[in-house]
């Protein structure tokens, strides 16, 4: 593995450790619906930082952030929904376990990149992995609106990974990219303040501070795969992500109690040896 290669892992897998972090703060929430302002707030001045210190993506590139910023919008809807009526160590597998295959051939379609055999080996392990909780419990024992939803998210999720993926490299600018597809989140966090201003003055400063806590881990999170998008393969970078399932496994299980505890471990167990294996094409 070269030393590109070996960047693109190490900060892939900082972005699933991240991301499991914030993730895990939505669900913990008194208030998820403003935690995902707050958080979308943070990225938005984290956003501002990184405009002033970066040059600006290339036109080529706007499209992409303009399609990203679309669908970034219904993830969180849908991401919040799915929150609202099931639990993390459900909700999470059946999103982040749909999106690898999906960006994957999205990837292939759409990037013409494509994965040897060993990387979709790789992927599909991964996605296995990751649904096993899931599976093994039963699709028909989630709520349907959950099931709904999450499956809606993973769907989401795909989209934007490869619009991003495929903006990122035409930016010329990977640092700008991110730094605009953070700022312009302040419509969602707009949105989302508008729909709460009666209870702003309310809010505790325990919401407000794990909000932007949040908004922290996940702009680190989405940043470092971004970047990550742009020296390997999309497919391959979206599987090695989804090791967040193994934080996640383990702050359902100590965090939330969530059981059972044995088959959210074994499917960790699968999803790592997946990312070994994905390591070996990036």
């Amino acid at each position: 593995m070269g030393d590109q290669a070996e960047t693109a892992l190490y900060l892939v897998l900082g972005a699933a450790f991240l991301h499991a972090f914030w993730n895990a703060l939505i669900k913990g929430s008194t208030d998820s619906t403003l935690v995902l302002g707050l958080i979308s707030l943070a990225h938005a001045l984290v956003g501002v930082v990184m405009i002033f210190l970066f040059l600006p993506p290339a036109a080529e590139s706007w499209p992409f952030i303009a399609a990203s910023t679309f669908i970034h919008f219904f993830y969180y809807v849908f991401l919040l929904r799915s929150y609202r009526f099931g639990d993390l160590s459900h909700v999470y597998p059946i999103s982040r376990g749909v999106a690898p295959v999906l960006v994957t051939l999205g990837a292939q379609v759409f990037a013409g990149e494509t994965l040897p055999l060993l990387g979709w080996i790789g992927v599909v392990m991964v996605s296995l992995g990751v649904s096993m909780p899931s599976l093994k419990s039963g699709l028909n024992s989630i709520h349907p609106k959950a099931l709904i939803s999450a499956i809606a998210t993973g769907i989401f999720i795909a989209s934007y990974t490869v619009v991003d993926g495929m903006g990122v490299r035409a930016s010329a600018s990977p640092f700008g990219y991110i730094g605009w597809l953070f700022f312009l989140e302040f419509i969602v966090a707009g949105f989302v303040f508008y729909r709460r201003r009666y209870q702003l003055q309310l809010t505790s400063r325990t919401v407000w501070s794990v909000g932007f806590i949040g908004g922290i881990a996940s702009a680190g999170a989405y940043g470092l795969a971004i970047y990550a998008k742009s020296i390997a393969p999309l497919g391959a970078v979206s599987a090695v992500r989804e090791s967040s399932v193994v934080i996640a496994a383990l702050i359902g299980i100590i965090w939330f109690h969530e059981r059972p505890w044995k088959i959210r471990l074994i499917s960790a167990g699968i999803v790592a040896c997946g990312v070994l294996v994905l390591s070996k094409v990036i």
